[in-house]
């Protein structure tokens, strides 16, 4: 199955089939789902690798050789950090997760304080998981996953897989590509790049306006092949429990786009940026007075990737998600629960979804590069985590009693320290190996803010 989702990743993002002949997977087991999540995990970071190499080789007969480890490539879908005498923190504030509703389940996405107190203010609860509990207990799961959608916050209903198929969304959802493409008409200047084979993405800019968790997924990735990475945060956000494990390899500066000067700023930025990886709402930078048009004009070569929860057509392309409630929409926690045999929602082993995108865009914005390379045209990607949700149910149930994976050793983790702002630490190896060109980082995990929003002096030849 591995192989096979690797080639509709790949394929999706419009590569070329022959390059999978250079491809191999190695090691044993399987993370324990009712899904093939660790095929999945292989196979996304298969197709960002595939990427690299047609932006080493452009020609397919020349690529280089891959190998991805599908062990390791499923202990990073979970962390990659290991910390040294410290602990992240926890990635869920008390209130987020699953409640048992009149006729279901619901699902409470309450780590942002603003989408914490959206839900409260509709449930009438104090911050106290207990109260909230009860609260939910009194409301239909629909309606109350609508009224807290309304007030700002963020929810979702357990909902079975041919349910999400007749709703309005997932019927759209179903009707998008994994992947959304288009090509600009007019060619912009063409990207001028000598290729360092071992850091093959140095000299390249990238900025990040993601959060939690596909986009800085992608963005770590491209970092670790030697981009520059900036990424911009509004003043008050933090994502605390992530921010060790995704700032790796990055800058990371703040900036209030509501602000003009701010905003003028951004634009400097993204005038000399070779792509703009974004996370925002459907039509939070048009908002903002920086839609698709405007950005095409400042950086016309600009390859564009963004992503959003639900998809990019259909009544709830706006509506703010999380891997989590994806997962709760369109069918997975419901399989999850008849898998398990239980009478609650059952998630995937790992956030699936988040990171397999993650690696989706990293190939997009690879993919892109090697068109403005080729033919000096800018780009513009497109994924979300429910088409990303559609893909794995689509591949069916996995195999009853597939071997764990085995149990994870020192031999697993990268010999140096990373000494990051909150203590020293370890990575696990890389999942992936491209001949010639190793995956590592310069930079260590930093805070968000830690840096000016300015790019460092670059050469391109």
């Amino acid at each position: 199955m591995q192989r096979v989702l690797a080639e509709r990743l790949w394929t999706s993002l419009g590569g070329q089939a022959e390059r999978l002949s250079h491809l191999a997977f190695r090691s044993e087991g399987s993370l324990p789902s009712a899904f093939f999540v660790t095929e999945l995990a292989a196979a996304s970071i298969a197709s960002a690798g595939l990427a690299l190499g047609e932006w080493l080789e452009p020609e397919p007969g020349a690529a280089a050789s891959l190998v991805v480890d599908r062990r390791l490539a499923s202990l990073w879908f979970s962390t990659s950090l290991r910390a040294q005498g410290w602990a992240p923190p926890d990635l869920w504030d008390a209130i987020a997760g699953n409640y048992r509703a009149r006729d279901g389940w619901i699902r409470l996405h309450t780590n942002a304080p603003h989408h914490r107190a959206a839900a409260l203010r509709v449930l009438g609860a104090d911050n106290d998981r207990e109260r909230v509990a009860a609260a939910v207990a009194n409301w239909n799961a629909g309606e109350l996953e609508l009224a807290i959608v309304k007030e700002g916050g963020c929810a979702a209903e357990m909902r079975s897989w041919d349910a999400w198929k007749q709703h309005p969304q997932g019927i759209a959802v179903a009707r998008e590509a994994l992947v959304l493409r288009d090509l600009q008409l007019v060619s912009a200047p063409s990207l001028d790049i000598e290729i360092d084979r071992e850091r093959p993405l140095a000299g390249l800019r990238v900025l990040d306006l993601t959060r939690v968790l596909a986009g800085p997924i992608a963005t770590r990735f491209l970092a670790g092949f030697g981009a520059e990475v900036l990424r911009i945060d509004p003043p008050d956000w933090d994502e605390p429990g992530v921010v060790p494990e995704v700032t790796l390899g990055k800058h990371c500066a703040r900036l209030d786009l509501r602000q003009p000067a701010a905003r003028e700023r951004f634009q400097a930025l993204l005038a000399s940026a070779d792509v703009l990886v974004h996370g925002y709402r459907a039509d939070a930078l048009e908002r903002l007075g920086l839609g698709a048009d405007v950005r095409r004009s400042i950086a016309p070569g600009l390859v564009d990737v963004s992503l959003n929860a639900y998809g990019w057509s259909g009544p709830w392309s706006q509506r703010r998600g999380f891997d989590s409630l994806v997962q709760m929409s369109s069918g997975i926690a419901e399989a999850g629960r008849i898998w398990r045999g239980e009478d609650k929602p059952v998630p995937l082993p790992v956030q699936a979804l988040d990171h397999a995108t993650g690696y989706l865009i990293a190939a997009a914005a690879l993919r892109g590069l090697a068109e403005r390379r080729r033919s000096g045209r800018g780009s513009r990607w497109r994924l979300s985590l429910a088409r990303t949700a559609q893909c794995l149910l689509e591949a069916g149930v996995s195999s009853v009693g597939s071997p764990e994976l085995a149990a994870e050793t020192a031999a697993d983790l990268s010999s140096g320290i990373e000494t990051t702002p909150w203590g020293h630490a370890q990575r696990l190896r890389p999942p992936l190996q491209v001949a010639g060109s190793p995956l590592y980082w310069e930079l260590p995990a930093s805070e968000l803010g830690s840096a000016p929003a300015a790019w460092q002096p670059v050469s391109r030849d």
